[in-house]
């Protein structure tokens, strides 16, 4: 059960809530919007509440939003079909309804053309900001569910001849303090000890139930930052011990923390595009639907706190994709918007069928190519 729960949890939670998004925003700005589904393709159930049909659709991964929109036909297909008059009669039919719930027509008003530039960068960019906040909300959630994760200082080994051994530091020793200032976590202890070369410092470590006082002068070492910089800090000659602890923190810090890890994954996804536009990063990392399902399975297997973790990297990950200048992403709607606001009229019919037709065929490439990267990835994993 988990193979196909965890990749329907995953997947459909972060589309779902990026189309609630538009949904609410439609209706906010007054479009006309007949149809929000969860799920995708024909409804298996629906029912209609106002002008609104809800339904669950056949494909249980995601949802869509059907807006009154007379130009975005590509679009629409992919998301549902157009509205108009000559499409498929609604279950829901009412004498007194609107197409397609019934015979009358939609006013020009309620049209998603009719709305000003304003309204219409709300309800493109809307999508994207509910994928910002859930992932904002999850890692919030996972921090002040599981608390701050940290390295414990505790030393996993000892380099002979080094000044830690010479002060009589032992492998499974927890650094407690370091000349009377407490410490909890091992990058504490490598910043003061950094900070201490050629100067004796007195640390206190615990050791089994006892907590023993040991005096040691870190040894002056020559280190190269990233930016070609030389500088001397202090080394004691020991390694920690791998493994993470969880600290509890308050809401204030739970907010900061998650709200600084989330833009820390955009930022990760940013540099990824860019490296793949220099081509640093092959294509051939790229993954798709079968790769997000096994990274799903394999997150529900893990624990609560990866598979969530992994809704938010899959959601902020939405939300920057998104933003790409590709025709039919919403970037790429809303470059065409604003084009047209500063044409001042609708563009040709010609530039929207070319510029349709380029945002299709990148998407489609790309498909293919993220599933022809899992579909190798998978036979490898068969045949060794």
């Amino acid at each position: 059960m988990l193979s196909w729960l965890a990749p329907l949890l995953v997947l459909g939670l972060v589309v779902f809530v990026h189309e609630l998004g538009h949904f609410l925003a439609a209706k906010w700005a007054g479009v006309y919007a007949p149809r929000f589904s969860l799920g995708w393709g024909a409804p298996l159930w629906s029912v209609r509440r106002g002008e609104t049909e809800y339904a669950l659709s056949w494909l249980p991964i995601g949802g869509y939003v059907r807006m009154a929109s007379k130009e975005d036909e590509t679009a629409a297909v992919l998301e549902g079909g157009a509205e108009s008059p000559e499409a498929e009669r609604s279950r829901h039919w009412d004498e007194r309804s609107m197409i397609p719930h019934g015979p009358l027509p939609i006013p020009a008003d309620r049209w998603f053309e009719s709305k000003s530039l304003v309204q219409r960068l709300v309800i493109l960019l809307a999508g994207v900001t509910m994928n910002v906040v859930l992932a904002v909300a999850v890692s919030v959630g996972v921090v002040a569910t599981y608390g701050q994760p940290l390295v414990p200082p505790v030393v996993d080994s000892v380099v002979v001849g080094k000044p830690a051994a010479a002060a009589g530091v032992l492998a499974g020793d927890r650094v407690v303090s370091i000349d009377g200032t407490t410490v909890t976590r091992w990058e504490e202890v490598v910043s003061v000890i950094s900070d201490a070369a050629g100067r004796t410092v007195t640390l206190r470590v615990a050791r089994g139930a006892d907590t023993v006082p040991l005096l040691v002068t870190p040894a002056p070492e020559s280190v190269t930052g990233r930016d070609g910089a030389t500088a001397v800090v202090g080394r004691i000659g020991v390694a920690v011990r791998q493994g993470v602890e969880r600290e509890p923190v308050d809401a204030a810090t739970a907010v900061r923390l998650g709200w600084r890890a989330t833009w820390g994954m955009a930022g990760n996804v940013v540099q990824v595009l860019g490296r793949l536009v220099t081509g640093e990063v092959s294509v051939n990392q790229l993954g798709g639907p079968l790769e997000i399902a096994r990274s799903s399975v394999a997150a529900a297997q893990s624990g609560a706190e990866t598979l969530w973790s992994l809704i938010a990297f899959l959601s902020i990950n939405l939300a920057v994709l998104n933003l790409l200048p590709i025709p039919l992403l919403d970037g790429g709607q809303i470059i065409l918007q604003v084009a047209e606001t500063a044409y001042r009229r609708p563009l040709p019919l010609v530039v929207k069928e070319w510029y349709a037709r380029i945002g299709l065929a990148a998407i489609g490439t790309l498909f293919l190519l993220v599933t022809f990267n899992d579909l190798k990835r998978l036979l490898s994993g068969f045949f060794g």
